[in-house]
């Protein structure tokens, strides 16, 4: 069995003998190549949606691993008990909703160590909804497959992280007369600046024009509100592009 880039980027990331969770584990590809690997010690596969908890259920009995891997059925951090894995993974989803799951089952995270996160989008609510609660981003990935960009954020609990978040969001200034607010940082990852790549530079060209289409939308209205918006969007997508001209090109 072969791992995307993308999934082989998480595995990569569990430290060995992990006790390992995979929220939205879909056919549980994941937990089965950490087994194997060594990556993990057990694991639970967790699904909320009959057909890919099924898929799940046979991919892991297909692998003979069934008394290492448990699937279970249920909503996000549901599946598990307080202190039973000490890494999460979570991917293939919005930023927004991963927070979600994080928030609603905060009571699952007691004596989790790693958490690796893949969101699709809203990378930056993700990022914001860690810092609020201590939770300190140690690492970060960007990679493209398949024609899509995606991110991989990798935190640990502010009690036992080698850095501190005041030092991971510290606003700095860039060559070139650009600064890198926390704001900024947030949204486009302190750690993938620092290394931007092309496909850094493609994710942000994109997401400009994005923004763009947002001003251009909001312009046709005539409310004050919108007016103030549509300012608000320039003025980041300003910065954007203040940043992304200052940042050096390196070749990966």
């Amino acid at each position: 069995m072969k791992l995307s880039n993308r999934l082989q980027r998480i595995h990569d990331q569990i430290p060995d003998g992990s006790r390992m969770a995979d929220i939205g584990s879909d056919h549980a590809l994941l937990p089965v190549a950490a087994i194997r690997s060594g990556k993990a010690a057990s694991a639970v596969a967790g699904e909320v949606n009959p057909g890919p908890y099924d898929a799940a259920c046979k991919q892991v009995s297909d692998a003979g691993l069934k008394e290492k891997i448990t699937v279970r059925r249920g909503d996000g951090l549901d599946v598990i008990s307080a202190g039973e894995v000490d890494v999460i993974t979570i991917a293939g989803m919005g930023g927004a909703l991963i927070a979600s799951i994080l928030d609603r089952g905060l009571s699952k995270l007691e004596g989790v160590q790693l958490l690796i996160l893949q969101p699709n989008v809203g990378e930056d609510i993700l990022r914001r909804w860690l810092l609020e609660h201590h939770w300190v981003v140690v690492a970060e990935q960007l990679l493209e497959e398949d024609g899509k960009i995606y991110e991989i954020i990798t935190a640990m609990p502010q009690s036992v992280s080698p850095i501190a978040n005041v030092e991971v969001y510290r606003a700095r200034p860039l060559q070139g007369g650009a600064e890198l607010t926390e704001d900024l940082l947030l949204r486009m990852g302190p750690y993938l600046v620092d290394r931007p790549t092309d496909v850094f530079f493609a994710k942000w060209e994109s997401e400009i024009v994005k923004l763009q289409g947002v001003v251009n939308s909001i312009s046709k209205s005539d409310q004050d509100s919108s007016r103030d918006k549509a300012a608000e969007v320039e003025r980041l997508i300003a910065n954007l592009k203040e940043v992304l001209a200052c940042l050096p090109k390196v070749k990966l």
